[in-house]
């Protein structure tokens, strides 16, 4: 299905990024392990900066949560990165920490952003439209920031218009596309939200905002939706089907 632009009163897109503009296995074949591999080494060299102590400090809040729940064994903060990185957490003070860990190999060169590759003209002709073009991503700011600042396209960032994190909460909430659209200054049927994650599309649409399906070549959908719920949203497979 292609999306119309043309004689819409659509002002800005949010955009996720596993499996919207970037392919899942960037994030779960590189990005974590590099994490994973570096947490401990990063943890004792950097522990006297103030952005390391930060994210230290959540993620010490976080584990004595954990722990009082018996969710989380009471081991070092090294053990609980890991432990939680196995799960696939979301938590504030393990994304914040692995955007850290993350910006020291994109400064070594290890390190690359990855776009799909029709985003860098799709972002540019967004922002040629005149369309306000935003990220949402469990990943931190910092993190977002450093993978569009350094794709083999080149510096995305300069046609995004802003970039939002867990900060204004879970992506299944529907409360924090509110946050969202309060922070982009837009009315709710003015922001088309594109994820390849039907439950975030769903929360995304009880709050108002448009949506848009990205299922991309081997999508076979995500947990959190039904295949009903699924097909009420418009589907793309590329950026390219949204039209000027």
């Amino acid at each position: 299905m292609s999306i119309s632009l043309s004689g819409s009163r659509l002002g800005a897109l949010v955009l996720d990024i596993e499996g919207t503009t970037t392919a899942v296995d960037f994030v779960y074949q590189l990005l974590f392990p590099y994490a994973r591999a570096h947490a401990a080494a990063f943890l004792e060299a950097e522990s006297t900066s103030d952005a390391c102590r930060q994210a230290v400090a959540r993620l010490q809040d976080e584990q004595a949560r954990d722990v009082a729940c018996g969710d989380a064994p009471p081991h070092s903060v090294v053990a609980y990165v890991l432990w939680s990185m196995d799960r696939d957490r979301k938590s504030p003070g393990l994304k914040a920490l692995q955007g850290l860990i993350w910006e020291n190999g994109y400064e070594t060169g290890e390190l690359r952003g990855q776009v799909y590759a029709d985003v860098p003209a799709s972002l540019e002709r967004w922002h040629a439209h005149g369309l306000r073009t935003y990220i949402y991503s469990s990943g931190s700011v910092l993190a977002q920031q450093l993978l569009f600042r350094t794709t083999p396209s080149g510096d995305l960032t300069r046609f995004l218009s802003g970039y939002f994190d867990t900060a204004v909460g879970p992506k299944t909430a529907s409360e924090s596309y509110r946050v969202i659209l309060a922070g982009i200054g837009g009315p709710p049927g003015r922001a088309l939200f594109i994820s390849d994650v039907v439950a975030e599309l769903e929360a995304a649409r009880e709050a108002g905002v448009l949506t848009a399906l990205c299922a991309r070549p081997g999508w076979r959908g995500q947990p959190g939706g039904s295949g009903e719920s699924a097909a009420s949203h418009p589907v793309i497979h590329s950026f390219d089907d949204i039209l000027d």
